[in-house]
């Protein structure tokens, strides 16, 4: 649940407050400190972004989708820029403009860390015992019928997983390709996976397929469904990439879907420009309260720049 990974950065904050109280002879260090490495942090991961996005335009193109970590680059500098001019200009409308801009930002800075962190940590998660199946979420196919890459990685982590509950004594999980057939694709995206992973080792038998879906939302339910039918009691792993690793579990856990999510290796290039758009997506999945809390920050801002209220 995203939740936990709000509450995982709240309590990082109450640990930091927390430690300003006991040693409140550093705080005005500290304080410095964050803001200065706030600022910096801030510069130094918006060059970074830029040139990504650089990287990213020349290596995939020039979707929107590519483009992401370039505009947050951008977003930040263009920010930081913007609130020094408010700083400047001294007015009532600057003050006022700067306080809601900082608790926007801040509101989704602390969001963004929180994603971030928590990822990082649902990513270190091991299997744990043995499994009766090992869904792996389809994507994009090359040429209409070829897997790509960015599939083969997710692909070759599910048949690892395979291997290695065999090795070690247990029964073997069937590999159960997820993807329908999208407008511009010759074949389901499933039996490009089946045909790649029995290419690559897998037992015919051992391989099935679920060729309705177009969303991940359906990839985890139709396979539900698939799985359910064959054992009500069965136990899984979903492989995706390690970017779409945090999203695909909060979207199984609505599915009812009872394993847990492993991911991927995804080239590093790539990883930045994946990870913004999960984030956004989850944001987007949430857009009413963070709706709500946009606009609450807002009241807040404009109350504390009131001249009556200093």
């Amino acid at each position: 649940m995203f939740r936990n990974a709000v509450l995982l950065g709240l309590l990082t904050i109450s640990t930091a407050v927390a430690l300003l109280f006991v040693r409140p002879r550093h705080a005005e260090f500290l304080l410095a400190l964050y803001f200065l490495g706030t600022v910096l942090g801030g510069l130094l991961l918006s060059f970074f972004m830029v040139v990504n996005g650089f990287v990213m335009v020349r290596k995939e193109g020039r979707r929107p989708a590519n483009l992401l970590s370039l505009l947050l680059g951008l977003t930040i500098v263009g920010v930081l820029l913007l609130l020094e001019n408010l700083r400047q200009s001294g007015s009532q409308a600057a003050a006022t403009g700067t306080g809601v801009l900082l608790l926007l930002s801040a509101y989704v800075a602390f969001l963004f860390v929180c994603f971030l962190g928590y990822a990082f940590l649902y990513g270190r998660v091991r299997v744990r015992g043995d499994v009766d199946f090992v869904v792996m979420l389809g994507s994009g196919l090359l040429g209409g019928d070829r897997v790509p890459p960015l599939l083969a990685s997710r692909l070759r982590k599910g048949l690892e997983i395979h291997d290695r509950q065999l090795r070690r004594g247990g029964k073997a999980p069937v590999l159960l390709a997820s993807g329908g057939q999208g407008t511009d694709e010759r074949v389901a995206e499933s039996a490009a996976m089946a045909r790649w992973l029995v290419d690559n080792g897998a037992p015919p038998a051992g391989v099935r397929e679920e060729d309705r879906s177009r969303t991940t939302d359906e990839n985890l339910r139709y396979s539900r469904t698939i799985m359910a039918a064959d054992d009500p009691n069965y136990r899984c792993v979903v492989v995706t990439n390690n970017f779409h690793a945090f999203r695909a579990a909060l979207t199984a856990r609505r599915a009812g879907v009872n394993g847990q999510v492993l991911g991927s290796p995804t080239a590093r290039y790539y990883w930045p420009s994946a990870t913004i758009r999960e984030f956004v997506a989850i944001m987007w999945q949430h857009r009413l309260l963070n709706l709500a809390m946009g606009v609450l920050l807002t009241v807040l801002a404009v109350l504390l720049s009131m001249p009556a209220w200093r």
